[in-house]
């Protein structure tokens, strides 16, 4: 059986419900941080970490998300079948990646991005993490006009990948979604999933 080991609040909501949404047999392991358990199965110590029954394992949520796609096709979650459209697939996941996360990196850990520790250098480096976050919410709401989904094959690993970014920015940015009712639509279609709100509320438990 495939094995997910995941952390409430973090990036690894995105294979959690992409798990669900395939609908086949798994099991969903919370654990801490660089744990032993973690360690045990991804020497970073990092989340998510996919582990299949052989004891393969998989790091780096964009490719577990990947992975997920082409090991269910019937899921339907690819985003389409084309050249193009695995390349917006890929192009996509690149942005969450390496742009929209790591934009909240200095909002997470702002001591990371300077050597003063006063509260007003850290404050600054928040605010600075607040307007990378802004910029790319701002190239997601734009892209979203007129669309149900990131997408043009309809639902897939991608809005997976997008939904615990978004829910980061509700929760940091100094007016939430106020700005981008695009994302907040998205948002809200994702939140009132089924399988999206029996997912959420196994990561709002003591366990998994």
């Amino acid at each position: 059986m495939t094995t997910l080991y995941y952390a409430a609040g973090a990036c690894s909501l995105a294979p959690h419900v992409a798990l669900e949404w395939i609908g086949e047999p798994y099991e969903a392991v919370r654990v801490q941080y660089g744990s032993k358990d973690l360690l045990a199965v991804n020497p970073a110590g990092a989340v998510p970490t996919l582990q299949e029954n052989d004891g393969w394992s998989l790091t780096q949520c964009g490719a577990i998300l990947d992975y997920l796609a082409s090991k269910h096709p019937e899921a339907g979650l690819a985003g389409g079948d084309s050249i193009r459209a695995r390349a917006e697939a890929h192009r996509w996941s690149a942005f969450f990646t390496s742009d929209l996360h790591a934009s909240f990196w200095p909002i997470f850990v702002p001591f990371r991005y300077t050597t003063d520790d006063s509260e007003a250098a850290l404050r600054a480096v928040v605010e600075a993490g607040h307007e990378l976050v802004a910029k790319k919410f701002g190239i997601l709401e734009h892209h979203l006009e007129g669309r149900d989904y990131i997408l043009d094959g309809g639902r897939s690993v991608i809005d997976a990948y997008a939904f615990p970014m978004i829910r980061w920015g509700i929760n940091l940015l100094p007016h939430g979604l106020k700005e981008y009712p695009n994302v907040k639509a998205l948002h809200d279609k994702l939140d009132a999933d089924t399988a999206v709100k029996k997912v959420l509320a196994r990561e709002a438990g003591a366990s998994s």
